[in-house]
């Protein structure tokens, strides 16, 4: 049986490091990188196919629970630099009528987003050249976009699909300063959805 290394600081044990402990970086990075190339934003993609994939497949929230960078960047902020005040999330906020609301309203605006996408790629509209916070304020964001040989609708994913991810950031940000700092694991829609499938795979076996 193998056995986990730990090292010892002042006599007290400290488990050792991997590498998924450090994707909080990949998620700072990505957030970054959308700022000066908006282009980056399809990277995102990754974080949205490969937990439902790891549910899917094993049946677990494995992302979730390991390999979530921005959950690790919420801990790192409001665990070690102290910025939460690590209260109990509200009893409403865990329940299921908000998590499943949550949720729907998400779907609800991913599909809108595709649409605009569709909009462009079919030339019945304009690329955007904004990030919308919040499902709301459209903000300029014209100096991360240095043209594409492809279709300028590919950019306009990505202009949609920043702006869900910078603003389920603020989101979970906001939460993170007023409760504990993993809030937003909560009522993430990902989590969620891999809940969910993690729930009917498990009743599949029964």
């Amino acid at each position: 049986m193998s056995r986990q290394r730990h090292r010892s600081e002042g006599g007290v044990p400290v488990k050792q490091k991997h590498w998924y402990d450090y994707l909080w970086i990949v998620s700072a990075a990505y957030l970054i990188l959308g700022f000066f190339n908006i282009l980056f934003a399809w990277l995102g993609l990754l974080c949205f196919f490969i937990p439902l994939i790891i549910a899917l497949v094993n049946g677990t929230k494995g992302y979730c629970n390991r390999y979530c960078g921005r959950g690790q960047l919420f801990s790192l902020l409001g665990g070690r630099f102290g910025l939460s005040r690590k209260k109990d999330i509200p009893a409403w906020m865990k329940s299921k009528v908000f998590r499943y609301g949550f949720l729907l309203f998400f779907l609800v605006m991913f599909l809108q987003m595709l649409l605009n996408t569709w909009l462009v790629f079919a030339g019945e509209r304009t690329l955007r050249q904004t990030v919308t916070l919040l499902w709301t304020f459209k903000l300029p964001w014209h100096w991360a976009y240095h043209g594409t040989l492809l279709s300028p609708g590919t950019a306009q994913f990505a202009f949609g699909f920043y702006s869900i991810i910078l603003t389920s950031t603020i989101l979970g940000l906001a939460t993170m300063i007023l409760f504990k700092p993993r809030s937003w694991c909560v009522y993430c829609p990902m989590g969620t959805m891999t809940q969910l499938i993690c729930k009917g795979k498990a009743r599949g076996k029964d």
